[in-house]
């Protein structure tokens, strides 16, 4: 019998696989030519969902083992991730949306990488049934990081041009 662990990870590296592909063969060629704004818009939204995270500190949604040391930064790092998402979407154009959306997922970023070293640490990937629910990390964290990625190569690829090309898609 193949460990529950292994299942796991291997349900993870598969998840980063195909939605590595879905992201190389639809996301990026969809978004890369747009102006940043129009580019950030949607990944943006797909992240404001992230309030969900709170239910890791809802007792009945996860199990009473699961660690509060996993739970609370995995919670609270959502929703922060959750509110920046909003503050960005709601100051985009501007150069207040641009720090803000850099804020998103720098945070964002850092939320998810600390929950699968958290989630390391506490043994959950031995019993990750006690999230509550086993798609969270296998499918959903997976998504979020390869968003969040798009979202770095969009604003690295050169603010001055998708400013600009901003600017003219508003005006």
């Amino acid at each position: 019998m193949v460990p529950l662990r292994a299942l796991f990870g291997i349900s993870v590296v598969l998840s980063f696989a195909v939605w590595g592909v879905v992201a190389a063969l639809y996301v990026w060629p969809a978004l890369r030519d747009l102006p940043l704004v129009r580019a950030l818009r949607p990944i943006l939204l797909l992240h404001a969902f992230r309030f969900v995270g709170l239910a890791f500190l809802v007792p009945g949604v996860v199990s009473p083992e699961l660690p509060a040391e996993f739970a609370r930064p995995a919670a609270y790092g959502d929703i922060v991730t959750a509110v920046l998402a909003l503050l960005a979407l709601a100051t985009l154009p501007g150069r207040l949306g641009l720090v803000l959306t850099w804020a998103f997922n720098l945070c964002g970023s850092v939320d998810l990488l600390y929950a699968f070293y958290q989630g390391n640490a506490t043994t959950i990937g031995e019993a990750p049934g006690r999230m509550g629910r086993y798609f969270i990390p296998t499918i959903l964290v997976p998504l979020l990081l390869v968003t969040h990625v798009l979202v770095f190569r969009l604003l690295l690829r050169g603010e001055s041009r998708a400013v600009a090309g901003d600017s003219q898609a508003l005006g």
